[in-house]
């Protein structure tokens, strides 16, 4: 069976704050669970993303420290490098959008659509503050929403009802984040993107084609009435300093803007992995080939950026690297966007200190909870919440009382009973046979529903089989039989460590820490996934640090292992902790 090349993309987080649960859940935490099944399975995954360091945000927090734009990215891109590592967030490279690789090929990408003639210069007003003496990039503009008339909207976008603007021109009284002054319109020159020409090039065509019908309804819907009301051009450069400069004579003094250049980096990062890994062209196995799949893991706000805006860059730039001059590069083959997490039961707020920073928490609690919980709470459809009383209560009820204390109930008694060999069960009874089949059957259930990334489903289908297991047992009752039928016990127990064998791989890509933990457990040899490490390569100009996978995985290791009889199984250990009810108000108090 031949291995399916999966390229597997992840937001890009802006480098001006730490990043907490709302973020991993939206868009970390899925991609990782995919690109790990996909491992399992033996597929040839690419998994990318980086900080993007030249969004606005940047700027506005460095401003604020007195500070440049370089200092503040980098600070956070390093502490985004601790807790990817930490959670667990298996990148083959996470880099960021300052490296000479990726202004080179934003800059090439620009200068493609450009020949194509799906690039148009003109001349907008645009909001000028005549205190600084320059124009203000729409992040630093803050009014009036005039749909639905929030008081602080953004000048690029509404965060309270996701309205996009063209011009913060558009909002109400528009003023200068910074000082709150007023602000004027002044005419200045940029280049657009000219998304109704692509439209009818080919993006209206492939949005509404028949292959969709594996993309979320929330997603593809959107992305077809975006279009259907109309598309008019937008701005790709703006006046700024900081970002990728234009490649074009006349426009000293602007860059490319961060909507247009940021999505460039999953390009640039595969080709900055393939460059790093020793070939530089093995990233057109994801891009130049037709049967690969490209995979976008975002957030809702940022659909119209991957589904509409990015796919259209992708057309336009026909022949870039590539000898085929109508030849585009691979569009999404899907984009599953996340909905968003609330936190007890109010909009997450990093000002307001209602969230839970990741990497602070994974200094009091392990990672594989933390990972349980964000996915059986993920907002795959609608908007969820995280409350710490339903970390404790998923953590206990379900992670500690099914699946963990199923491997320690079945190990202690397997090491109290037949000194930690495996024992010999005979003949399988066809109770037996039929839980591992169940079992077995599983990897055909479960697959399903990570490759469709429905991973609070893939939860609860492994905690279903689990629960058969534990039924199992109290069927077979091998503490009971133990005093009278010992083979009847060595049936029970070997069967149930066949069946907690085939379990270890289908929680694996949910709970790599714990499986890994049990893979030892059950006495197998190697890692089920590779470890991760932080890699600096030295550019001309810049120094890059970038959180690497190293190690592949075992080959056809989606399918239950048979643990054989006779191997003596090391010393268990619980693979989970259960937590006190007081760790909710000491949490809550922690807030606000």
């Amino acid at each position: 069976m031949s291995k399916e090349n999966i390229l597997v993309s992840v937001a890009w987080p802006y480098a001006n704050s730490d990043i907490h649960q709302g973020n991993v859940t939206g868009s970390y935490l899925p991609a990782d669970i995919y690109a790990r099944y996909h491992r399992l399975q033996g597929n040839k995954v690419l998994m990318v993303s980086g900080s993007d360091s030249h969004g606005t945000p940047v700027t506005v927090e460095a401003e604020n420290l007195n500070q440049t734009p370089e200092e503040v990215f980098t600070h956070y891109h390093a502490r985004f490098l601790q807790l990817f590592q930490k959670m667990g967030l298996s990148y083959d490279l996470f880099t960021h959008t300052d490296t000479e690789n990726h202004h080179k090929v934003s800059q090439d990408l620009f200068l493609s659509l450009l020949e194509n003639e799906y690039l148009y210069r003109k001349t907008t007003p645009q909001m000028y503050s005549p205190i600084t003496n320059k124009f203000l990039p729409d992040r630093y503009v803050e009014g009036t929403c005039p749909v639905c008339g929030y008081d602080h909207a953004r000048g690029d976008q509404c965060d309270n009802c996701n309205t996009l603007f063209q011009s913060a021109a558009e909002l109400i009284n528009p003023r200068s984040k910074n000082d709150d002054t007023a602000l004027e319109l002044r005419d200045t020159e940029h280049y657009f993107l000219d998304l109704p020409a692509l439209a009818d090039d080919g993006l209206s065509d492939w949005l509404n084609s028949d292959d969709k019908a594996h993309w979320r309804p929330q997603v593809i819907n959107f992305a077809r009435n975006f279009v259907d009301q109309g598309l008019i051009g937008r701005a790709v450069t703006r006046d700024m300093t900081w970002g990728i400069s234009v490649p074009v004579d006349g426009f000293e003094g602007k860059v490319l803007y961060v909507w247009f250049e940021a999505v460039i980096g999953y390009l640039s990062a595969s080709i900055e992995w393939a460059k790093n890994s020793g070939n530089p062209d093995a990233w057109r196995e994801w891009w130049q080939n037709p049967a690969a799949r490209t995979v976008y893991f975002i957030g809702k706000d940022n659909i119209p950026f991957h589904a509409i805006f990015w796919p259209a860059q992708l057309l336009g730039a026909k022949g870039l690297y590539s000898d085929e001059h109508q030849a585009h590069l691979n569009l999404p083959y899907d984009v599953p966007a996340n909905e968003f997490m609330n936190m007890e039961g109010r909009k997450i707020s990093g000002s307001r200190k209602w969230a839970v920073w990741m990497l602070d928490a994974l200094e009091r609690y392990d990672p594989d909870p933390l990972r349980y919980y964000l996915t059986v709470a993920m907002p795959e459809a609608r908007d969820s919440d995280w409350s710490w009383q339903g970390f404790v209560d998923r953590n206990n009820k379900e992670l500690v009382a099914n699946w963990g204390n199923l491997v320690n109930r079945v190990l202690n008694m397997h090491k109290r009973y037949f000194k930690a060999v495996v024992p010999d069960p005979g003949e399988l009874s066809a109770r037996d046979t039929q839980l591992l089949a169940a079992i077995d059957a599983g990897f055909d259930s479960v697959a399903a529903l990570y490759d469709g990334c429905k991973f609070r489903a893939a939860v609860q289908e492994c905690l279903r089989l689990s629960t058969l297991v534990n039924q199992y047992l109290e069927e077979t009752s091998p503490w009971t039989t133990a005093n009278n039928d010992i083979e009847a016990t060595a049936r029970s127990i070997y069967t149930a460590i066949q069946a907690i064998s085939g379990l270890k791989i289908l929680w694996a890509p949910i709970l790599p820490f714990s499986s890994q933990q049990l893979h030892i457990m059950l006495g197998e040899a190697g890692e089920l996934f590779g470890e991760q490490v932080v890699e600096t390569y030295a550019e001309t100009t810049r120094s890059h640090a970038g959180l690497t996978y190293k190690g592949a995985t075992a080959v056809g290791t989606w399918q239950r292992s048979e643990i054989p009889i006779g191997r003596k199984l090391p010393n268990p250990k619980p693979l989970f902790k259960r937590l006190d009810d007081t760790v909710v108000q000491e949490e809550l108090n922690r807030l606000g």
